[in-house]
C-alpha cells in the first residue's frame, strides 16, 4: 500500500494512476487519510463499489440486519426484488 499527499497526486496523477494497479494508494491531507484510489478492472467491479457506497443500499442492509438480529430474515430473492424497486 502506497500513501500520497494530495498535492503530490495532483502533480504526477498519470503516475499515481498507473501505480494503482498495484494496489490501493492512501490519498493523504496535512497527514491524514482523506481518500483512496484504487484500480478498477472493469465495469461490474465498478458498478460493486459505488453500490457499495450508496446510502439507499446501506439502508437495504441495515434493515436486513436488523431483521434477522430479530430473527426475522428475508429471502434471496425478497432482498433482490427491494434492491431492485429501490433503484426504480
Amino acid at each position: 500500500m502506497k500513501i500520497a499527499p494530495v498535492a503530490e497526486l495532483k502533480a504526477r496523477l498519470s503516475a499515481y494512476l498507473r501505480s494503482s494497479a498495484e494496489g490501493p494508494i492512501v490519498v493523504t491531507r496535512h497527514g491524514r487519510p482523506v481518500a483512496v484510489l484504487l484500480s478498477i478492472d472493469d465495469e461490474e467491479e465498478l458498478e460493486r463499489l459505488l453500490l457499495a457506497y450508496t446510502p439507499k443500499f446501506q439502508q437495504i442492509l441495515e434493515a436486513g440486519r436488523e431483521q434477522i438480529r430479530e430473527r426475522e430474515g428475508i429471502g434471496h430473492e425478497e432482498f433482490w426484488q427491494e434492491l431492485e424497486d429501490a433503484s426504480s
